[in-house]
């Protein structure tokens, strides 16, 4: 619910979405990740857990489409390797 509140604050996160009840938290990674700064960042990792976001942008690019830009792919892979722990 805190993440809904955080993206009503800063729409241009998610820009292409009209119904943010019904927006998945792999979602809300995703565009976060892409489009936010390093403080909104911070907003989605301090809300879900270093770990569980880590472990959903680790998901998402075990896709055959990949939505991250490549500079953003790049560093988030360091970030989260360095950051993050996972099993």
């Amino acid at each position: 619910m805190a993440l809904k509140k955080f993206l009503k604050r800063k729409p241009y996160l998610v820009w292409h979405v009209r119904d943010l009840a019904h927006l998945s938290n792999e979602s809300i990674v995703e565009n976060v990740l892409n489009y936010g700064d390093f403080a909104d960042v911070k907003k989605i990792i301090s809300g879900l857990g270093i770990n569980k976001v880590a472990g959903i942008f680790y998901k998402q690019i075990k896709n055959k489409r990949v939505n991250y830009r490549p500079k953003i792919l790049n560093y988030f892979k360091a970030y989260f390797k360095k950051y993050a722990k996972l099993s």
